[in-house]
């Protein structure tokens, strides 16, 4: 790296501190209340929401709800899932991410009453709130496909990166294997929204770039299982996944979804336009369609015409607002939006709820908006990345323009997902970007 590299690398890390004022030096009053606002849900959204609020409150009663011991650095699942970082890379402890004055119940939601403004824990508590943030993430339902059951992972050439650290590390067991022997690989992605949509893309290519770097790129097949006929939601990035696709010597097949798994036989079963059709592997990248949760739908917070097999919490795009219930935001993955399923999409998204929830707050309304900004740092071999962001009509919107093109596979924006991105997350959790 030389030096022109490394303070641009530098800039990449330290960028994101900036978009908070107080960082950048900006003080702002707190606000005196007594408003008793609820986080559901510690992960990046719910974590980094507090660490803002409670520098713009004073006197709030903030409590979250969450019943996880562990805070995952979920964008990190990708490189343990190729070997490249151990599975306690991507650990940490929830408890040190919170600040201090926040109330922790480390339980899990069971309903929510927005008539009478109180959420009910599985432990039997009840918790009475003025302000909801809805942020609990969303399910990964690996029951819908049938034959599966997350015991099978590292096993029979069976990999599924998102159940979390200890099965990344598993689907690597399973990968290596893979890229040594050769064999047909299969990667796969849900119909339903998910989270990171880049991440089965990302596997793909480092799975056939590892084969490749140990000389073994020539036993092995490697064929993606599209959902529907794109690789990508944006046109653009489809297209040119699609002539990388086709440079690499992979086979695509579009308007495949994972039906069942026959791990003793190693065929899959895909639920396709033409009906049932099977297909066999060695290798096998299993991504489960993906939920709300169930207490979201339950309490009838979800969307009723649209996502309905799904259950996203029903909210403004732009306000991250609950469209019936004006107390009520959604954050991060469980927002019924139509992008923004990234831990990027949530750096944009606390600020917007911030806004407004302190603007109800002091009795006045907000003003940001969230135009759907997402990021995908689109790893295409180790060494090398695009950094692809886009916002809800498709545009791209570089954050780094005459620096980082897009498009381009880069080594500086691999250095960012690799190394960079995590110091920068980590500011995020504490409000600071």
């Amino acid at each position: 790296m030389d030096r022109r590299q490394f303070m641009t690398l530098a800039s990449l890390a330290g960028a994101g501190a900036l978009a908070n004022p107080q960082v950048a030096g900006a003080r702002v009053t707190p606000i005196a209340t007594q408003a008793r606002i609820v986080i559901v849900g510690a992960g990046a959204a719910g974590t980094a929401l507090a660490n803002r609020l409670v520098q713009r409150l004073d006197g709030a009663k903030i409590t979250i709800i969450d019943p996880r011991r562990e805070h995952l650095y979920q964008p990190g699942l990708s490189l343990v899932a190729a070997g490249l970082k151990p599975a306690g890379y991507v650990v940490s402890s929830t408890a040190d991410w919170l600040p201090s004055g926040v109330t922790l119940i480390p339980d899990a939601v069971a309903a929510v009453d927005p008539e009478t403004r109180k959420v009910s824990t599985t432990g039997g508590q009840s918790v009475d709130y003025d302000f909801l943030v809805l942020a609990p993430g969303l399910v990964l339902d690996h029951d819908a496909i049938e034959g599966f059951s997350l015991d099978m992972v590292g096993t029979n050439g069976i990999g599924a990166l998102y159940a979390g650290p200890d099965y990344a590390a598993r689907t690597w067991t399973a990968a290596a294997a893979f890229t040594e022997t050769g064999g047909k690989g299969v990667f796969t992605r849900p119909a339903t929204e998910m989270k990171c949509a880049g991440a089965p893309l990302k596997h793909t290519f480092l799975i056939d770039d590892i084969a490749r770097r140990a000389g073994n790129s020539g036993k092995t097949e490697i064929v993606y299982a599209a959902h529907n006929d794109a690789l990508f939601s944006v046109p653009i990035v489809s297209e040119k996944v699609r002539m990388l696709f086709a440079d690499r010597g992979f086979a695509t097949a579009y308007s495949h979804v994972l039906k069942s798994v026959d791990a003793e036989k190693k065929i899959a079963t895909f639920t396709t336009p033409n009906g049932e059709q099977e297909m066999d592997y060695d290798y096998l990248h299993v991504i489960p369609p993906q939920r709300a949760p169930e207490f979201i739908r339950q309490s009838g917070l979800s969307w009723a015409d649209r996502w309905t097999d799904q259950g996203w919490v029903e909210v403004d795009m732009h306000s991250l607002r609950h469209r019936r219930y004006p107390d009520i935001f959604a954050l991060g993955d469980v927002a019924g939006v139509p992008k923004g399923k990234t831990a990027a999409s949530v750096k944009f998204q606390v600020p917007v709820v911030e806004d407004h929830l302190v603007a109800l707050i002091d009795g006045r309304e907000g003003s940001a908006s969230y135009a759907g900004y997402t990021s995908c740092p689109m790893i295409t071999a180790i060494g090398r990345a695009m950094l692809v962001e886009f916002d809800y009509d498709n545009n791209l919107v570089p954050s780094f323009p005459g620096v980082i093109a897009p498009l381009e596979e880069l080594w500086i924006t691999w250095l960012m997902k690799s190394v960079a991105l995590k110091a920068t997350y980590n500011a995020m959790l504490r409000g600071r970007a």
